[in-house]
This record gives C-alpha cells, sequence and structure tokens, in this order.
C-alpha cells in the first residue's frame, strides 16, 4: 500500500458496523485480516518515525522499541530493529511508556509514562502516577524528567475496582496551539473527580516539566498537576473505589487530519470487579482548550464483538507514511490490547 507522508497539527475486506457520531461525522469499523504488535502490550502503544524508520513502543513495566518499514513490518524478518529503552533512573520504575513526540525541529523524543509506586497498599493496590521523559538518540535512552501528574487525594486501600486505590494514570499526549495536552484517568478521591479528566502544559516548559502542568478544573486550566484537584471531563458513573465501577477509562487521542478534529478512544468498564469492558467508545473535539467541547462518547465495539478479552487500550496507529498513534486520517488500524482485527473509516 502507499504510504504518504501527512503533516499533524503542529505546535501552532469485510462486515462494517457504522456509529453515527454527535459531531455529524461517520465512523465504520471494518473487518481486517489480524496484524499483532511485536511484543506484550499493557498500556498505549505509542508510534513515531525517526530516520524514516516506523518505531513502535511496547510496554509491560519496561518498554521495547521495534523498528520497520511501517506498521505492518514489525513481526519476524521483516523487523529491522528490536531494543530495550534505557534510563537513567530507577526513581520511577516500573513505567510503562503511553505517549512521545518527536519534535521535528530538533529531533528530540519527548515521552510520557505511567509509573506504578509499590509499597501502597498491604494487597495488590497501587496509586499510578504521570511523568516525563526525553531521548536525543531516538528513543533508546531517556533522561527521566521527573513526575508531572499526581492525585490530590490519598489512597483508598479498601477500593475493590482490583488495581488503583486512587492516582492518575493510562493516559495519552498531544500537542495544539502551544500547549501539550494529557488526557488521562482519574482513579481517586469523590467520584465526581473520577473519570476522564485533561491537564496541559505550555511547549516552551518541555524541558522543565515538573510543576508546569497544570489541570482542568472548575472551568480553568489552573490547578497543579502535582496534587491537584481535577473536573473530568467524562466523570465516573460509579466509583473507582466499589466493586461494580462504571467508567471510562484508557484515553488514546490523534488528530486526525481527514476530519480537521482530535479524536478520543477509550473503553468503558462495567459493572464488575477487574474492569471488564462494555466496549470501546469515540468522541471528539476540534479545540482542546474547551473540554466542555468533546462530543458525546458513541460505542463503536462492544464487549461480544472484541475477539480478545479484556478488551483494554484501544488505540489507532494511522496507514499513511508518517502517521501514527496519534496522527491519522481517514482510514487506520484499530488495535485493542496490541491485536488488530479491524480498520476504522472516518467519514465528515
Amino acid at each position: 500500500m502507499p504510504f504518504r507522508r501527512r503533516r499533524g497539527p503542529g505546535v501552532t475486506l469485510g462486515v462494517c458496523v457504522a456509529a453515527s457520531l454527535a459531531f455529524s461525522q461517520n465512523v465504520q469499523v471494518v473487518n481486517a485480516p489480524s496484524v499483532v504488535m511485536p511484543v506484550l502490550v499493557d498500556s498505549n502503544s505509542p508510534a513515531y518515525w525517526y530516520d524514516s524508520q516506523f518505531h513502535l513502543v511496547n510496554s509491560s513495566g519496561t518498554s521495547i522499541v521495534t523498528r520497520g518499514a511501517n506498521q505492518f513490518y514489525l513481526n519476524g524478518d521483516e523487523v529491522t530493529e528490536e531494543f530495550a529503552v534505557e534510563i537513567d533512573s530507577w526513581d520511577h520504575q516500573p513505567l510503562w511508556i503511553e505517549a512521545t513526540y518527536l519534535d521535528p525541529e530538533d529531533g528530540r523524543l519527548w515521552a510520557w509514562y505511567h509509573h506504578e509506586p509499590g509499597g501502597i497498599c498491604s494487597g495488590s493496590l497501587t496509586v499510578p502516577e504521570i511523568g516525563a521523559m526525553v531521548s536525543e538518540d531516538g528513543g533508546r535512552t531517556f533522561r527521566d524528567l521527573g513526575l508531572v501528574l499526581s492525585a490530590a487525594d490519598p489512597a483508598d486501600c479498601s477500593a475493590r475496582n482490583g488495581f488503583f486505590a486512587s492516582g492518575h494514570g493510562d493516559f495519552s499526549v498531544t500537542v495544539q496551539e502551544g500547549y501539550f495536552y494529557f488526557i488521562f484517568t482519574s482513579y481517586g478521591g469523590p467520584v465526581e473527580s473520577q473519570g476522564v479528566a485533561m491537564a496541559r502544559m505550555a511547549f516552551a516548559d518541555r524541558f522543565e516539566p515538573a510543576g508546569a502542568v497544570f489541570k482542568y478544573f472548575d472551568g480553568a486550566w489552573a490547578e497543579p498537576g502535582l496534587g491537584g484537584q481535577v473536573t473530568p471531563v467524562f466523570p465516573a458513573r460509579v466509583s473507582w473505589a466499589a466493586a461494580n465501577t462504571d467508567s471510562y477509562w484508557g484515553p488514546s487521542i490523534h488528530w486526525n487530519y481527514h476530519l480537521g478534529k482530535y479524536v478520543v478512544l477509550m473503553a468503558r468498564t462495567c459493572c464488575e470487579p477487574r474492569w471488564p469492558t462494555e466496549g470501546i467508545y469515540v468522541t471528539s473535539t476540534g479545540d482542546l482548550s474547551d473540554p466542555a467541547s468533546w462530543t458525546a462518547p458513541k460505542r463503536i465495539l462492544s464487549a461480544a464483538e472484541i475477539r480478545y478479552k479484556p478488551g483494554w487500550y484501544p488505540q489507532v496507529l494511522g496507514m499513511a507514511f508518517g502517521d501514527t498513534d496519534s496522527v491519522a486520517g481517514r482510514v487506520s488500524r484499530l488495535y485493542i490490547k496490541g491485536i488488530s482485527d479491524w480498520e476504522l473509516v472516518f467519514e465528515p
């Protein structure tokens, strides 16, 4: 297939299931031959192009980069190279790299990770945090820049969701008009603080991000990223502390240049412990600075339509040369926990 370079927003064969979206566009989920990511997937898997090669990051507490001609050449003899990411600090291990941004001006690779500290509760519950890193060599080695997002609320070690006692995590990052925007899952505090939330950081602050990220709360981008309050864009219906949690989570964002909008895919868990997936949902906006502008989430896949359970971490990988998980066009591959059985086709 042809691969054509497409610009992102910058700093300044099968059965179709159609979902009619509130923003007057349609997305079709089209069955396609299976594609499997090359390494174990336990988070969103960001991608970037470096030296004209497609690089995919897969994480499961540690992170592996696989590079090849494109997303369809990342297995077997077609792999150009596979390497483990090296980080200059153990302060925030284990970590999961969930978002990247390759600066077209200087070639630096900026990355953001989900960290799960140990020793929070006597059982397996932890409280995730989000941190930043930078690489000067295309993702082989990173310098840890520290944490940028953490929850205001203490751990609730009686939480019954099976994984988290509070925290911020399971996120993605994009860029619009001088800001990096974070869209993440808030797991703690009162139920009105839980769900899918947003924060942002000025692009100019990327070299010293700790303390430079501000959460969206009560109509303003003014709460500190470390410890501040949030107003979720998509609030939880039932608390993450309950056994029957009902909430969207794990948002992955991309700029869709065919639509001229930002599109988010996310899972909805309901209504039993350990996060069973009820469905995969899509929402969009043209203006990240206005969280009220997101469209109402629409389901594009039900749990029954997802062959591989539990159906976590929905994301796209665009099909054209230059496309990634954060920039895509009319047609992209839809992956769920590292497996793609579908294409997504967007039409205005």
